[in-house]
């Protein structure tokens, strides 16, 4: 599709789509926060509690980034 391969095609939606839909997700939290008037530390647990999901995807990203570096 217009000169592009099914790799690059993937490779971009999964680096930058599923980066911009992680943004999307932080937004999210921080408007439920700011809606629901939970202050700083009610806006911390719910960044925290609804966060480490994203959090374990990007370290994911990072610990096999790192070790294809190592092993290669």
């Amino acid at each position: 599709m217009f000169g592009y391969s099914e790799d690059q095609i993937a490779w971009f939606g999964l680096t930058f789509g599923v980066t911009a839909f992680m943004l999307y997700m932080v937004f999210i939290i921080l408007q439920l926060a700011r809606e629901s008037k939970a202050g700083k530390f009610g806006t911390f647990v719910l960044l925290l509690g609804l966060g480490v999901g994203l959090i374990g995807f990007a370290a994911k990203g990072l610990i096999k980034f790192f070790l294809s570096g190592i092993v290669e």
